[in-house]
């Protein structure tokens, strides 16, 4: 899976915000793609909701994203947003 990572400095994003920011990236060379999974660090929340185990260390809704045709990971202020995209 691609990894891209955007640190935003002098502005705090909000969670639409920032999965704007996330889909435009991600539909930059695939017009088709497709939120698979995500998380809001800030809330405690992620998707799919279900998943709250972890799997060799990593979290379930990440494990899903990849397994699920997740093909890149944007990571928006060092994890505090994730989002997987197809």
């Amino acid at each position: 899976m691609e990894r891209i990572e955007c640190l935003i400095e002098g502005y705090i994003l909000d969670f639409e915000q920032a999965r704007e920011l996330g889909r435009v990236i991600a539909e930059k060379e695939n017009d088709f793609a497709t939120l698979v999974s995500w998380c809001d660090r800030d809330k405690g929340v992620h998707s799919p909701c279900c998943l709250k185990c972890e799997l060799k260390g990593e979290p379930g809704w990440e494990v899903y994203g990849r397994n699920h045709e997740g093909r890149l990971r944007i990571s928006v202020d060092s994890d505090r947003f994730v989002f997987i995209y197809s």
